[in-house]
């Protein structure tokens, strides 16, 4: 069997494992929903220009893209690996063609479609209910991508390092939840105290929100990046640093536990 194959059934069995848990489905389309009817349509921009919703609804779509490409790879593929090693699956895995970073890639394959249909629901959403006024940039889809790799990565080392598939959910909700918010998604940098700005530079997602601002908002103020223009330079470092995440995302999982 085909390198190719191999991961192509290995996908075709996590797509059809993904279809069957109707409660997972329910909830990775459900909680972005949630979240753009209560802050893009309920709450709405501050019209003082002051407060959490200060910006135009246009600049708050790369949160609401972010809820599903930070929190369905993490929880996924955290409680995915989890499961996998309490029931030695790994092990079993050992004893066939196909390697971690087969079995990786095609559950990112699976992850980065659901991903996809998700962002697309919510440019649907948000554009109807809050009227944000965004471009339509090809690089978007190449955020999307990237940015699922990215998440898929930490979310295997998350699965690989907790002791349990119940502790690799909280884990994956624990990091997730703070990124949320402090990666210049929905909280400005300014504010955010002073001390606290640089380490916003630490998270992987703050690259995303950036990027696609850049590429999709008309009034983003995102600067270039030694002379790169913001929407290439941010997708090259979101780049590189799914490659480092995914490499060691695949490194991490166990032959055997």
């Amino acid at each position: 069997m085909s390198r190719y194959a191999r991961i192509r059934a290995e996908a075709r069995a996590d797509w059809s494992s993904f279809l069957r848990r109707r409660t997972a489905v329910f909830f990775t389309f459900f909680f972005p929903i949630i979240l753009i009817v209560i802050f893009g349509a309920l709450v709405r921009t501050d019209p003082t220009g002051e407060g959490l919703f200060a910006e135009p609804p246009g600049y708050y779509v790369p949160g609401y893209l972010a809820t599903v490409v930070l929190f369905t790879p993490l929880s996924r593929l955290g409680s995915e690996v989890a499961r996998h090693r309490e029931g030695s699956r790994f092990e079993k895995l050992a004893t066939t063609p196909l390697s971690k970073t087969e079995w990786l890639f095609a559950q990112t394959v699976v992850n980065t479609a659901i991903i996809g249909i998700a962002s697309l629901l919510i440019l649907v959403l948000v554009l109807a209910l809050t009227g944000a006024e965004m471009v339509f940039s090809p690089l978007l889809v190449a955020y999307v991508v990237v940015g699922s790799v990215c998440f898929c990565g930490f979310g295997a080392m998350l699965g690989s390092y907790t002791d349990s598939r119940d502790g690799a959910v909280a884990a994956s909700n624990t990091i997730a939840l703070p990124l949320l918010f402090l990666s210049e998604t929905f909280v400005t940098l300014e504010q955010l105290p002073g001390w606290f700005a640089p380490l916003v530079n630490l998270s992987p997602l703050t690259y995303f929100a950036r990027g696609v601002r850049a590429a999709t908002y008309p009034g983003a103020e995102t600067p270039a990046i030694a002379g790169v223009d913001p929407a290439i330079a941010n997708l090259l470092i979101l780049a590189a640093v799914a490659v480092v995440a995914f490499a060691f995302g695949a490194r991490s999982i166990p032959h055997t536990d």
